[in-house]
């Protein structure tokens, strides 16, 4: 698991320097006949990539966008509407039925039908229309890494590209270095805080939230921790109540219009008790956990995960576990 989210710069490098006529293909067709509908198709780490692409595409395009609910199609085998429709699938493995047999239908059906895969041989692949190899390599570890990161770029790099916006191209251009300095980012702070951890809340809010639940999913995969992620909005409409003295919080208050409503809330958490593991960019005094900055707001989730990945794994191995080997998981997850 280390060595690949290590590899991680290279995997975006790669994705980077590819396709560059294939995303503007896409992004030229999208401007010129725009989608009525855009729903994503994922499950698990995919599953926070598709979220993160979702929001950039509502926030930046003014598009409302769906997380299907495959089983609608798998087993209630609805018949649902695909005139306009703009389809985007995100798996590593390209395996999952649940991801090929919507995305089948939705093409057969006349959307326009996406596919982000590190296996351009898989059924995924072949049941898209237009398909965007994530060029992440093989990747062997049970829990994602660098094909998660690529799916984040690969995400933003469409939404560039669909706007025709040089200044995010630009920036996402300057991602392998910040990567890079996000691998050497210190949060050994972090690991020694949750060593005995047995829960956990992990707090954002915009696009910092699928990230959370990235980070969320990895604590309990290879440390073994309960954790959940919350939106720093929804964390008062019930989960506060669970918050005692020393209850541990991981909060990623990135940049953005978010951040000012997460340092407060880190600021409250404090003052009743609660043990905060602040994720924040270096110059902000309340932070636990420094931040690398990207050229670009919208791209700092991107490097948080990275340095996150590094101190998971410590964490992982701190409280005796095998991070490359997670009780009861595999590296293909076929669902139906």
């Amino acid at each position: 698991m280390l060595d690949e989210a290590r590899e991680a710069p290279d995997a975006v490098a790669r994705l980077l320097a590819a396709d560059g006529d294939l995303y503007a293909a896409l992004g030229d067709d999208l401007r010129a006949n725009a989608p009525q509908a855009v729903l994503t198709i994922a499950r698990g780490s995919s599953d926070h990539a598709a979220h993160y692409m979702a929001y950039l595409v509502m926030a930046r395009l003014g598009r409302l966008v769906t997380s299907l609910p495959m089983s609608v199609v798998t087993l209630y085998q609805s018949h649902l509407q695909c005139d306009g429709l703009l389809s985007l699938a995100f798996s590593q493995s390209g395996q999952s039925h649940d991801l090929i047999l919507p995305t089948r239908f939705f093409r057969a059906g006349g959307a326009r039908t996406v596919a982000f895969v590190n296996d351009k041989a898989s059924p995924l692949a072949e049941a898209a229309q237009w398909v965007f190899d994530l060029r992440a390599g093989v990747e062997t570890s049970v829990a994602a890494t660098k094909s998660y990161i690529a799916q984040l770029v690969a995400g933003a790099r469409l939404v560039a590209a669909w706007q025709n916006d040089s200044e995010l191209q630009r920036a996402l251009l300057a991602l392998p270095a910040a990567l890079q300095g996000a691998l050497r980012k210190n949060w050994q702070l972090g690991v020694d805080a949750l060593i005995d951890a047995d829960r956990l809340f992990v707090i954002s809010r915009g696009l910092g939230l699928p990230v959370a639940m990235e980070a969320a999913l990895k604590l309990k995969e290879i440390c073994g921790i309960q954790a959940e992620a919350f939106s720093g909005a929804e964390l008062r409409h019930g989960p506060m109540a669970l918050i005692d003295e020393g209850y541990p919080l991981l909060v990623f208050a990135l940049r953005g219009p978010a951040q000012s409503g997460l340092l407060a809330l880190a600021d409250d958490l404090r003052r009743r008790g609660a043990r905060v593991l602040l994720i924040a960019p270096s110059e902000s005094p309340q932070r636990d956990l420094p931040l690398s900055a990207s050229d670009a707001d919208e791209l700092d989730p991107i490097i948080a995960i990275q340095s996150f990945y590094v101190m998971v794994e410590a964490l992982a191995r701190a409280r005796g576990r095998d991070p490359d080997a997670p009780r009861h998981l595999a590296k293909i997850t076929v669902t139906r």
